[in-house]
């Protein structure tokens, strides 16, 4: 009897499909004439199709093989042998590429004909997609500590001791808020260092589920879980470079234990072996909070805090050294005027004092988005960004509406008028009055204003200065 014979006996459909749609593993089945004649819904998902796209159609009229030999299904089909752990690449109806381990069997009668395929897959899609992209960034590196911006006393401390870092292979841990450049000064390490003909591989640990995130890191042994190919992980493909292991915070406990033995030994083991492999690789590590807080709300082993921290550097947030902000904000117009064939000058003084004002949660990132968003909205003829170019959400976040008066009253030669003055003006004097208050109210002491302020020191003496220099 054949089998799509056997899958009309009476009952017996509704019976395989139940069983096979609660099946967490992919199953397709094919007759004798290469049809599709069971379809579960994980295939379903992993092949982004509808089983009615799928169902009583042959497999060449719904994907694509560079030839018909690469379907595992039609070669276990005409051959008659059975294959295991065999990744497949193909496309969909959609064009979209799927990569796929299988287990492929042909299905024989009690004659020993063959009367279909049955194939049993595993989706690493997502997995592949990973591995090809860190493949592609090795050594893709394209900072160094000429790239990283910035004269305020606390960050140009952070670049010194960068700079120092280069000189040994010791573990690092960059402490620093979403947008502060942590990846730079990463970067600018392996650059400066004798590791800079060596790879460079960066793996954000937000970014992968634990399921994979091990064998991304470790690697995987053949036959270690069903799909497992044999694949050198991370470690072993930065073999005498770097490593930056992003948000290390976001890793479970499980696997920062695993981390830190293969800090101390210098080993990794695959998962899935028994043997060790020697590595030579220097590891960075970025965490995006406080130390102390990710230990004590368990985000972070204390163990491995103190194996990565042998060199730690804490990036100020912009807010803490906003005197840079002018520096930045032209090194972002010079960046974008290349990009979008501008010819931008700078920036008006309103827009500083908004950019002074503000506490950018968002940090150096944030900025660089605020100058590219204007520069997308300049027009002909402009050449400074003034506040009618600025995003509007950022203009909401400033207030900028409620300190937006037309006119203001003035004294001059010992009388009021009334005088209409720019908004440039206004803000410029409003800030310089108030400042002169905080100041007086603190016996002129720098820090203690500064403190009341909610500001730096280096910001209200550059504002100071600023104010003197007109």
């Amino acid at each position: 009897m054949y089998l799509d014979q056997i899958v009309k006996i009476e009952g017996f459909q509704t019976i395989l499909h139940s069983l096979v749609d609660v099946i967490d593993i992919g199953i397709h089945i094919i007759d004798t004439k290469g049809r599709t004649i069971v379809y579960n819904k994980k295939m379903a998902e992993i092949e982004g199709m509808d089983s009615e796209e799928v169902l009583g159609k042959k497999i060449h009229e719904i994907f694509i093989f560079k030839e018909e030999t690469e379907s595992t299904l039609i070669r276990a089909l005409h051959s008659g042998r059975k294959t295991e752990n065999s990744k497949q690449t193909y496309f969909n109806n959609l064009g979209q590429e799927i990569t796929t381990i299988n287990n492929t069997f042909p299905i024989l009668d009690q004659s020993q004909n063959i009367i279909g395929a049955i194939e049993v897959a595993k989706d690493i899609t997502n997995l592949e997609r990973i591995i090809k992209d860190n493949i592609l960034n090795k050594g893709d590196t394209k900072y160094t500590f000429d790239s990283i911006i910035g004269t305020s006393e606390n960050f140009l401390d952070v670049i010194e001791k960068s700079k120092r870092s280069t000189r040994t292979t010791s573990s690092i841990l960059i402490v620093g808020e979403t947008g502060t450049g942590k990846e730079l000064f990463a970067q600018s390490i392996h650059n400066g260092s004798s590791r800079s003909t060596h790879p460079f591989i960066s793996q954000n640990c937000a970014a992968l589920p634990d399921s994979l995130i091990e064998g991304i890191l470790f690697g995987t042994k053949k036959g270690a879980f069903t799909g497992s190919i044999e694949r050198p992980g991370l470690f072993e493909q930065a073999q005498g470079g770097t490593i930056l292991l992003d948000e290390i915070n976001s890793l479970n406990p499980n696997l920062q234990a695993k981390l830190l033995r293969a800090l101390q030994e210098r080993t990794i083991r695959r998962v899935g072996d028994t043997k060790d492999k020697k590595i030579d690789v220097r590891v960075i590590a970025t965490i995006n909070e406080d130390p102390i807080d990710a230990i004590s709300n368990d985000h972070l082993r204390k163990d491995l805090y103190y194996r990565l921290s042998v060199v730690s550097l804490f990036i100020p947030p912009l807010r803490e050294r906003k005197e840079d902000i002018p520096l930045l904000a032209q090194s972002f117009i010079e960046k974008f005027n290349a990009l979008f064939e501008l010819n931008i000058e700078g920036i008006n003084e309103e827009v500083y004092s908004l950019f002074y004002d503000y506490d950018w949660p968002g940090n150096v990132r944030e900025l660089e988005h605020i100058i590219e968003g204007a520069m997308n909205l300049m027009e002909p003829g402009d050449t400074k960004i003034s506040t009618n170019h600025l995003p509007t959400l950022f203009r909401k976040k400033t207030h900028f509406e409620d300190i937006h008066p037309e006119k203001k009253d003035v004294q001059t030669n010992g009388n009021l008028q009334e005088s209409t003055l720019s908004l440039d003006d206004y803000i410029a004097n409003t800030e310089k009055q108030y400042l002169e208050k905080i100041l007086k109210e603190h016996g002129m002491n720098i820090s203690q204003a500064a403190k009341a302020l909610n500001i730096s020191r280096q910001s209200l003496q550059y504002r100071l200065k600023k104010y003197q220099d007109k």
